[in-house]
């Protein structure tokens, strides 16, 4: 276990303002800051709000003479399976990145009698639900309800709300993930982009009956405020079937979970963002930032390249008294984008950040392997579980210590072995890991967790064995530069992925530059680190062991130095896009 321990944040925050007053907090406050909106307000509702709650607090208070819900112009599900059929597929995981958009949902006759009557009232109306914006393009007032990604996946998981039109709440969270994943949540990303640099107010309904309100002003000013310094989004943890117990105790983790298998630290398809007004935070997706600032945040070449997504990947895998990961591959390029929609794909790399006496990682093929015997034993391990997939008579297993790095281009077989903490580096393509085998184990909900056994054959390059591994992928550490107080090393990543990693080793300041390309570190070495504007542009930054933060492009210079006395250096890891990608 890590030595000192840490003060990882769970909660780290954007300060916006100093007043409490910015942020309106609870219903009955709510309620007296909209008593006076105007003739007509339109209430956006993220998928997944809880629209009945809403109704209840907001309904009194604004006193509107007509409401007009939006889920009565919603195909009917039936209608929705049909029409989304062949976007979703068959396979319980994956499904295809089609450009729906959320007016897709709706019957079009159906919205057009919705918007005859408004059109004929002359009365106080109040317009409601996902796609209320649909409805009511021009309101007077235009509210948001937003919801976290990781709040609406504890809401799957209790059953409490279906897919947007769906009646399918019954349904089990992972099929509920997928549709929201692949479909709800990229139909409502691209209005949100349309409509957040004009909202009059957002509201914060992760937590069920206290909600918080801001004004538009204030959240465009606090999404501006992010975008010009360091700051990290809100992480959260999760168990797994092969979770360990590293991250409970450094990062002093609830009791509960009987193990945190993972950690999003940094992904902000998935992650939110906190903005603090006084003592108060209103919690929103991390990707109305990259919504609303892309060009600020990520740099110009990168969203020229990806348009409005981040593509750098921090999460943690721990292993450390639990067992292996499953077996896996990632799709390569072209395969990802004839058979998913998908641009890029999730190169990656294992950067060690604890590992045991018998840490290891799985990480290529042996030499001469029989290929055809190979895929055999894997369809037999698939088919029979008291058949085991032999995985060391095929796959090299690396041992592993603290501070290796282990890259992973797509297409590699790999895992991390048991006892070992990895904090992953890569790209973001969402979900797309083809598990081989699983060790013929169960998921925590007692099921067998799926196997994408053809996707995944179809994808492993055959040549990349021992010797190649050995040379290409295992610590490609080189120096890059040094003085007396720090050393700048590249280790990574493969030249067939387009992130590259930079360590740095301090014990005093250390000049960076983010050369118009967002860059994520984490400070993988030592208790705190201090970031700096040497032109003051943004107030100091601290940062404690094991933390990821993300410096937008538009930044420029910055520094790190220690935050105080320490007996050995400090060392961050940095990654960001190469210039020259696609």
């Amino acid at each position: 276990m890590n030595s000192f321990g840490s003060n990882y944040d769970r909660f780290p925050y954007v300060r916006v303002t100093n007043n409490d007053t910015d942020c309106f907090a609870g219903w009955h406050s709510i309620g007296d800051a909209l008593r006076l909106s105007p003739a007509l307000t339109a209430l956006e509702l993220y998928p997944g709000c809880d629209a009945d709650e809403i109704e209840s607090r907001l309904i009194p208070a604004l006193k509107p003479d007509l409401v007009l819900r939006s889920k009565d112009a919603l195909l009917t599900p039936a209608e929705l399976d049909e029409k989304f059929r062949q976007t979703l597929g068959e396979d319980p995981i994956f499904a295809y990145m089609h450009p729906w958009e959320l007016k897709d949902f709706f019957c079009t006759a159906k919205l057009d009698h919705l918007q005859s009557q408004l059109q004929q009232s002359k009365e106080r109306v109040l317009v409601i639900g996902t796609g209320a914006s649909l409805i009511a393009p021009q309101p007077d007032c235009l509210i948001y309800a937003d919801l976290a990604r990781w709040e609406i996946q504890k809401r799957y998981r209790t059953h409490q709300i279906g897919n947007l039109g769906a009646d399918n709440a019954h349904a089990s969270p992972a099929a509920l993930y997928k549709r929201a994943f692949f479909l709800d949540w990229r139909a409502a990303d691209r209005l949100k982009a349309h409509l957040l640099p004009r909202i009059d107010y957002l509201l914060d309904t992760n937590v069920i009956e206290e909600p918080r309100m801001i004004s538009g002003e204030h959240l465009r000013l606090g999404l501006r405020t992010a975008s010009q310094q360091p700051f990290r989004v809100v992480p959260f943890f999760d168990p797994g079937p092969w979770g360990g117990q590293w991250m409970k105790e450094t990062f002093r983790l609830p009791e509960g979970p009987p193990n945190y298998a993972w950690c999003f630290d940094c992904v902000p398809e998935e992650n939110s963002l906190l903005l603090g007004f006084g003592d108060r935070r209103v919690e929103i997706p991390a990707m109305d930032l990259v919504l609303f600032r892309p060009r600020e945040l990520l740099g110009n070449h990168i969203y020229k390249t990806f348009g409005a997504e981040f593509p750098i990947r921090f999460d943690y895998l721990d292993t450390m008294g639990g067992g292996n990961l499953s077996l896996q591959v990632h799709p390569l390029r072209k395969y990802i984008r004839e058979k998913f929609g998908m641009d890029y794909t999730q190169d990656e790399s294992y950067y060690m950040l604890e590992a045991a006496e018998d840490g290891a990682v799985y990480l290529g093929l042996k030499e001469n392997v029989d290929r055809g015997r190979m895929e055999e034993d894997l369809r037999l391990a698939q088919k029979d579980p008291n058949a085991p997939f032999p995985a060391e008579q095929y796959v090299n297993v690396w041992p592993a210590r603290k501070h290796d790095h282990f890259l992973i281009p797509a297409g590699t077989i790999h895992c991390s072995g048991r006892n070992g903490v990895v904090l992953e580096i890569s790209a973001t393509p969402y979900i797309f890991t083809f598990k081989l085998w699983d060790w013929g184990r169960l998921g925590l909900d007692g099921c067998p967790r799926p196997i994408h056994l053809e996707h995944g054959l179809a994808n492993i390059q055959w040549d990349r064995t021992t010797s190649w591994v050995r040379e290409h992928l295992i610590d490609r550490i080189s120096p890059i530069a040094s003085t007396t107080e720090w050393r700048e090393e590249k280790t990574g990543l493969h030249e067939l992925e387009f992130i590259e990693t930079r360590r740095h080793w301090f014990t005093g300041t250390v000049p960076h530059h983010t050369s118009g390309t967002v860059n994520v570190l984490n400070l993988v070495e030592g208790e705190a680190a201090i970031v700096e504007s040497p032109s003051g542009s943004f107030p100091p930054f601290v940062v404690h062991f094991g933390e990821t933060f993300i410096v937008p492009a538009q930044v420029g210079a910055y520094t790190i130095r220690p935050a105080g006395p320490s007996p050995r250096s400090l060392a961050t890891m940095k990654a960001f896009v190469r210039e020259a990608v696609g």
